[in-house]
């Protein structure tokens, strides 16, 4: 059962020569074969490749070769990141057919460390979602518990982690779609610093939100993702040229003096009394590690949501202008003239969700409404930043719930989207801010369902937020942890 390991344990047992890249890699396969037709967590497995890379990878290492850091590890990447020559949909109808010609930046550093892809994970339909049913292939269900969703938009990320489908992941954050996912599916979910990790080769959805993470098994596994796929990148203009550590060294059990910042705002409202009773039993068992926290306060989060619907759904708008049914994706069959074919492809290419935020957006920009909505939404988000600026003088971290309640059943929230978007009333102030977060498991309510918990960090110091989670894993047990109905 190699595929219950660890990424790191696992490319230990190779570099010792203890197995081969193969073994592990074909137990992963088998693993997706007892338990993909119940998660589905993917859109596209690539088997074969997969085989035939891993072959590659023990003629590599019994040569003596380099094989970088992964040693052929099997990883499998949300399908919104561009894979040079295998399909990239984005879970919409409107890109069905499209197989990139390039590598986004950090499929390249996989590749460049020697990763085996196993494919392409689903997720929401050009990540506007937060349970993976706005998928225009299928529903992702939640390991924990089959009937409930996984979180989203990379819910499948999340999903294939928890159920042993791959040894780690990559999603991208835009209002918490990295951490809401790990927090419900009971992983380890981390949204760098934006402009940490480069942009280039992800299908934009609102470009000054989205950042690229990974989603792995433990800690220990996400510093050592961290340490592959960031760097700057001369491809992408927003791209941070800063000096990357070695985040593994950051894995020091000891939190002694650090201060930690709680803010009354996501303890009150909306939050599940049992994710909240799970949340303060983590920050006493920090404090007796060392480690102070006090209660603060911050209103102006107040703001968060709206203001993050009104900013990505503008950005949306126009990122999504581009399929037309033109160059490349769907085109309807039947069409008039350019603007009916325009009309039909959007209309029959783009999920219910996809449209409403582009109709959003749009109106956000339009001209009489731009100056109340749009710039109004750019201000609110200076002052958000800087009441995280001044609480960063004080603290060291910040500590929240994840999301405001665990797993939900599939269908609750899907035909209320504002109380499916209050899902991410925890995560959203980080993206419009541009910090890093984690979110790391730190309990189970009554129904045996993860809670999760977010360490929020100062701006390129991500050190300091993995070295809390680690200490806080270490020391609670909250680690690897395993569904028990897969």
């Amino acid at each position: 059962m190699l595929y219950r390991l660890t990424a790191h344990e696992a490319i230990d047992l190779i570099k010792k020569k203890e197995v081969k890249c193969q073994e592990v890699v074909e137990s992963v396969l088998e693993r997706i074969k007892q338990v993909e037709d119940k998660v589905k967590s993917y859109i596209t497995i690539t088997e074969q490749e997969a085989l035939e890379n891993a072959k590659k990878i023990d003629e590599k290492i019994a040569k003596g070769e380099d094989v970088g850091v992964l040693y052929g590890l099997p990883i499998a990447l949300k399908d919104n990141l561009c894979t040079n020559g295998i399909k990239t949909t984005c879970a919409s109808k409107i890109l069905y057919n499209f197989v990139p010609p390039y590598d986004a930046t950090v499929v390249k550093k996989l590749k460049e460390n020697n990763m085996t892809l196993l494919g392409k994970l689903n997720m929401d339909e050009f990540a506007m979602g937060s349970s993976t049913e706005n998928s225009a292939f299928h529903t992702t269900r939640n390991p924990w518990d089959l009937e409930r969703v996984p979180g989203g938009s990379s819910g499948g990320s999340a999903a294939a982690v928890a159920a042993d489908e791959a040894f780690f992941t990559l999603g991208s954050d835009t209002g918490g779609s990295i951490r809401q996912p790990a927090s419900l599916c009971g992983v380890v979910g981390m949204k760098p610093t934006y402009g940490r990790v480069s942009r280039f080769g992800l299908v934009a959805f609102a470009s000054s939100l989205d950042q690229i993470g990974p989603l792995t098994k433990d800690v220990e596994d996400c510093a050592l993702a961290m340490n592959i796929i960031c760097g700057h990148d001369p491809y992408d203009a927003t791209s941070a040229p800063v000096d990357v550590p070695d985040f593994t060294k950051a894995l020091v059990n000891d939190v002694k003096g650090l201060k930690i910042g709680v803010p009354r705002e996501y303890m009150e409202k909306g939050i599940n009394h049992e994710v909240k009773k799970a949340v303060e039993k983590a920050l006493e068992l920090l404090k007796s590690l060392g480690a102070d926290y006090e209660e603060f306060s911050i209103p102006i989060v107040e703001y968060a949501l709206p203001t993050y619907y009104i900013i990505a759904s503008s950005e949306a708008s126009s990122n999504l202008a581009r399929y037309d049914g033109i160059k490349y994706g769907y085109r309807t069959q039947n069409y008039e003239d350019l603007i009916d074919l325009y009309k039909k492809t959007r209309s029959e290419g783009f999920g219910a969700e996809v449209k409403r935020r582009i109709m959003l957006g749009t109106y956000a920009l339009s001209a009489g409404y731009y100056d109340a909505y749009y710039k109004k939404g750019l201000q609110v988000r200076t002052l958000i930043k800087r009441a995280f600026d001044q609480a960063f003088q004080k603290y060291d971290v910040i500590v929240t719930p994840t999301s405001p309640t665990t797993a939900f059943k599939i269908g609750e929230k899907v035909s209320n989207p504002l109380e499916m978007y209050m899902s991410d009333i925890c995560t959203v102030p980080v993206n419009i801010a541009g910090l890093p977060a984690i979110s790391i498991p730190c309990g189970f309510d009554s129904n045996g369902l993860p809670i999760g918990l977010q360490i929020i960090g100062k701006a390129f110091d991500e050190e300091t937020i993995l070295r809390v989670a680690y200490t806080y894993e270490q020391n609670s047990g909250y680690k690897n942890l395993k569904p028990k109905n897969l």
